[in-house]
């Protein structure tokens, strides 16, 4: 898909959003409004150009605090989360709950939180924003008195420029050169990452500081997810690194046609999609919507998966520029075919582990907790893509599959796909420690 067609798929997600509001019969209610906004982000993900996959993971979780602190507020069954994330002191209260809305205090919360996330998107986002939220506001308003309704938008309002204030001092708010370094240091080496495109802008990697950033739910400080160092890096056929590259020139080799529809659906490709974390994120709406659990519900999931998502990105990119290792295609070329291609395009960063397969595993323990174990459900993410729907006996198939598919799709070792897994289960356990229930 190209540029115009993620345009007009902007569009399209725009036009539902009515019917989104409409399904909700009480205004009152805060699911609705958390829904819309919510599909409303992963629409500007795909179109905002500095939304790489550990950027949109940093914006969803800062969503999903947002709106699960909002909530809190007037929830007694809510626990905030302020004292258990890094840094997060609680947010001031400027009413009692009984004067305030839930469902007003909700939509001024995330209204301000993702106009500030969003605020480098283009005009076509721009509208986006500035219609949807417009109508949520309506929405919110019905049936409040001119004083509840300023006091729910003031509370609202406060919720998310604390967030904003936190957000701010985490490493990850500025992106320059859409994450590209100006200056990089790259070591020197056969093993070490090379530039796989030449596109000017990726001759250095994407967010090599990343992993540096303030982590959310895990330890801050040195990562309390580390990786064994991959197989050492060798050139002679019959050594372990050898053959992890021939088994991904052997299985490129004998694709099918299963194996290249799992490869590209979960491809989520940056600027035409909403990448990997919003894949996440939508499968977790689909949940949403099919179980229609409460409005704590909603916000309890769409929170823990947003922070796991994040941390997720956190330990893998720190791991991936701990080692720095190369790329398939770079290695198979210099080796074993210069003439190779792989199926998918190469991501501009280095190979060790897979951020597919850390970042899945995380969302799918998180999920596994707060659903069940058997949770079976049908991904229909990429439906207006025109993708076919995956159905899924569970999220950790889920998760399995979305590793597997970066073997098949020709841009990572094995090892770097099930050590991912192992990463994306340990970075879980901390968001799945997380206190949300009074």
């Amino acid at each position: 898909m190209d540029r115009r067609q993620a345009m007009a798929g902007l569009a399209l997600s725009l036009a539902a959003f009515p019917r989104a509001l409409a399904a909700g019969s009480d205004p009152g209610d805060p699911r609705p409004i958390l829904r819309t906004w919510y599909r409303l982000v992963l629409a500007l993900v795909r179109h905002t150009p500095t939304y790489s996959p550990p950027v949109a993971s940093r914006s969803l979780a800062y969503i999903g605090v947002t709106a699960f602190e909002a909530m809190a507020l007037a929830d007694p069954a809510l626990r905030s989360l302020a004292g258990q994330l890094n840094g997060l002191t609680p947010p001031p209260r400027t009413a009692p709950p009984g004067v305030t809305d839930p469902a007003a205090v909700l939509d001024a919360a995330l209204s301000r939180v993702v106009g500030a996330l969003f605020s480098n998107t283009g005009p076509t986002g721009q509208r986006a924003l500035a219609s949807v939220s417009a109508k949520l506001a309506a929405r919110a308003a019905e049936g409040l008195s001119a004083g509840r309704l300023a006091a729910s938008r003031a509370q609202g309002r406060a919720v998310a420029d604390h967030i904003l204030g936190w957000a701010a001092t985490d490493g990850g708010a500025v992106i320059e050169n859409m994450g590209f370094p100006l200056a990089y240091d790259a070591p020197q080496g056969p093993e070490y990452w090379v530039p796989t495109s030449t596109a000017a802008v990726q001759q250095r990697p994407l967010l090599p500081g990343w992993g540096g950033n303030r982590p959310f739910a895990m330890p801050a400080g040195p990562a309390p997810c580390p990786l064994p160092p991959p197989p050492p890096y060798s050139e002679a056929p019959g050594s372990v690194f050898h053959a992890d590259a021939m088994e991904v020139v052997d299985v490129a080799a004998a694709l099918t046609d299963e194996q290249r529809a799992i490869a590209r659906f979960w491809s989520d490709d940056p600027m035409l999609s909403a990448t990997p974390p919003g894949h996440w994120i939508a499968i977790a709406l689909q949940v949403l919507d099919e179980d229609d659990g409460s409005a704590a519900r909603h916000a309890e999931i769409l929170a823990l998966t947003g922070i796991a998502l994040a941390d997720a990105f956190i330990a893998c990119w720190a791991s991936k520029f701990d080692y720095d290792l190369l790329r398939p295609v770079t290695y198979i070329r210099r080796v074993i075919d210069p003439g190779w291609e792989p199926l998918l395009n190469t991501p501009p960063f280095p190979e060790y582990p897979s951020g597919h397969s850390t970042q899945s595993a995380a969302a799918a323990a998180v999920l596994t907790r707060l659903l069940g174990e058997g949770r079976a459900f049908t991904d229909r993410t990429q439906d207006d893509d025109g993708l076919p729907a995956r159905r899924f006996p569970s999220f950790r198939a889920a998760a399995d599959e979305a590793g597997i598919s970066r073997l098949y799709g020709g841009i990572h070792f094995r090892p770097a796909i099930e050590r991912g897994l192992t990463q994306g289960d340990c970075v879980a356990a901390f968001a799945n420690a997380l206190a949300t229930r009074a």
